[in-house]
């Protein structure tokens, strides 16, 4: 059997489980399960609703624009006033960066509306969903800041999760540190234990579990889940399995999550018979949820079990619920790719399109994925349009997934071209792009389509423009080789604007002068003006090129 962790099926894992911990630091309790629905029979139930709703809101709608008229006056003060509402608003700021979030709400203030907690905390909520993690951290720090608001212990932990995501584990630390007496509960213990799983650090992860055990606030699900979720990813299987002989032995009761840890685990060790154990045991306990048989499907995919695979992947489908939103049909799409199965790819897209008013985003992003697994370009290129003339928010992603596919097959102008239309509406490349295309070029040879490219990286946010030492290494050779001056330079441009100019990028740059027979006045102050130090060997090729210096 291959090894789980090099699968596609375990990738998929790995984000329900990054999904899984977004809500760790809210403790929510579980909504009592209600009866499953297959999805067919769910989409015919949304297609009548959709219809009634449709013949309710037509006399309505008749009556309304026949008796709206406005008079001029009141036109114009509506033209000048924003009239979306407040999530809308935040959601259309897409990857804006520090202040955009700030700037939206104090907007919202001076135009005289209203901000109710109730209303920003699930804004929060949101955004954390769709990993818009400095925007919901930016909204938080305004509701405290500005708008003055108290954060209840589960804000303090949801506050702390994204201080980590956004600015690290020690600026997690010191808020916790910083916290009072009484908020230093089982919510931001349990928040900051998730913090050290995510970022393994086993040491003190076991630590602080250790201290809630002490305080008596670790005997629940949450905190033994999160570090069998650690483990698990260090590969200390062995421990995964003591970690819910413990949890049985304290009598808490597992739930679907600590199913998906197991499977997954057993599974690292090959162990397919303890992992369809494992699934027999919590049936039998009646709580399981979609994202278990979307694990087992993905282990099954991995062993190369496609037919089980396929059956572990219609019982997901029994088990969706309305309230589990867009995620499984994602799953599901991309588990239907992984297996090969078009047809049911196509046939979960219409249930998509047919269940929900909007399609998102997130879910053309899954569609595109899927089809680009199953090298499906015409499909490909007929859902990327769609999305073009439909979406409110442009993202990058979506554009990349396409850039992906066109290069794969060759189609390097094509895939050029793809970027031409968001430039026109304001939208732009970001550093997967430039990645794919410099991948790419570099790989074919192509060095000065490549270069246009790192051109394109210093245009980036300062924090997304990177360049790795093993391109610059490509880089520098190259231009050596060809004795190509002014690549070599403009190369060295953009290396200064990303802050990685070296003597060694130096050193290179005066042996490509060389080997073309040129010389050049101003490289020693330019050298000097980098701060860069004019060692012997940048010493001795300056000599060379006749600068002998002072």
């Amino acid at each position: 059997m291959a090894a789980l962790t090099s699968s596609a099926g375990f990738r998929l894992l790995r984000r329900f489980l990054s999904t899984a911990s977004e809500v760790a630091s809210e403790a929510i309790s579980p909504v009592a399960k209600k009866e499953a629905h297959p999805v067919r029979k769910k989409v015919a139930s949304a297609h009548g609703v959709a219809k009634d709703a449709k013949k309710a809101a037509h006399p309505a709608a008749k009556v309304a624009s026949e008796s709206a008229r406005p008079v001029e006056e009141d036109a114009k003060k509506a033209a000048t006033k924003d009239s979306r509402p407040l999530y809308r608003r935040l959601s259309a700021l897409g990857n804006a960066g520090e202040g955009s979030v700030s700037g939206v709400l104090n907007k919202w203030v001076r135009e005289g509306r209203e901000t109710r907690s109730v209303d920003l905390e699930r804004y929060v909520k949101e955004l954390r969903k769709y990993k818009r993690h400095s925007q919901a951290l930016e909204l938080m720090d305004w509701m405290v800041h500005t708008k003055g608001m108290n954060m209840s212990y589960t804000n303090h932990a949801i506050r702390l999760d994204l201080i980590y995501k956004v600015r690290g584990i020690e600026a997690a630390e010191k808020y916790f540190d910083g916290l009072p007496d009484p908020a230093k509960n089982h919510r931001t213990y349990g928040a900051l234990l998730n913090c050290y799983c995510s970022s393994r650090k086993e040491e003190k992860a076991t630590d602080i579990y250790r201290k809630m055990d002490e305080l008596g606030i670790s005997s629940s699900t949450l905190p033994i889940n999160n570090l069998m979720s650690l483990y698990m990813k260090l590969g200390q299987h062995k421990k995964v399995a003591s970690l819910f002989e413990e949890m049985k032995a304290k009598n808490i009761k597992p739930n679907n999550l600590t199913c998906c840890v197991l499977m997954t685990s057993y599974a690292g060790l090959n162990k397919i018979d303890n992992v369809e154990e494992v699934l027999k045991e919590m049936e039998e306990r009646n709580i399981l949820g979609w994202s278990a048989y979307s694990t087992l499907a993905s282990i099954y995919l991995s062993a190369g079990l496609v037919e089980k695979a396929e059956s572990a992947l219609k019982k997901l489908e029994g088990l969706v619920e309305a309230s589990d939103g867009r995620q499984p049909f994602d799953f599901l799409m991309s588990l239907y790719a992984s297996v090969g199965n078009l047809s049911e790819v196509n046939r979960v897209w219409d249930v998509v399109k047919d269940t929900f008013p909007k399609v998102t985003n997130t879910s053309y992003f899954s569609m595109l994925q899927a089809l680009l697994k199953l090298n499906d370009a015409d499909r490909m290129k007929q859902i990327f349009e769609e999305w073009e003339s439909n979406h409110e928010c442009y993202d990058a992603k979506l554009t990349n997934v396409m850039t992906r596919a066109h290069l794969k097959n060759g189609m390097a102008k094509e895939a050029e071209l793809l970027w031409e239309k968001p430039k026109e509406k304001g939208g732009n490349f970001d550093s997967k792009t430039c990645e794919l295309f410099l991948d790419h070029y570099m790989g074919t040879g192509d060095m000065k389509s490549a270069l246009n490219w790192v051109e394109n990286v210093t245009k980036l946010p300062k924090k997304a423009a990177k360049l790795d030492q093993e391109r610059i290494h490509k880089f520098s050779k190259y231009f050596e080789e060809q004795k190509d001056v002014e690549g070599a330079d403009r190369f060295c441009r953009c290396l200064r604007m990303l802050g990685c100019i070296d003597g060694k990028a130096y050193e290179s740059l005066l042996r490509t002068y060389l080997a073309a027979g040129q010389t050049s006045r101003s490289l020693r102050q330019q050298i000097k003006d980098d701060k860069i130090e004019i060692c012997y060997d940048i010493g001795k090729l300056l000599t060379r090129m006749g600068d002998k210096g002072r």
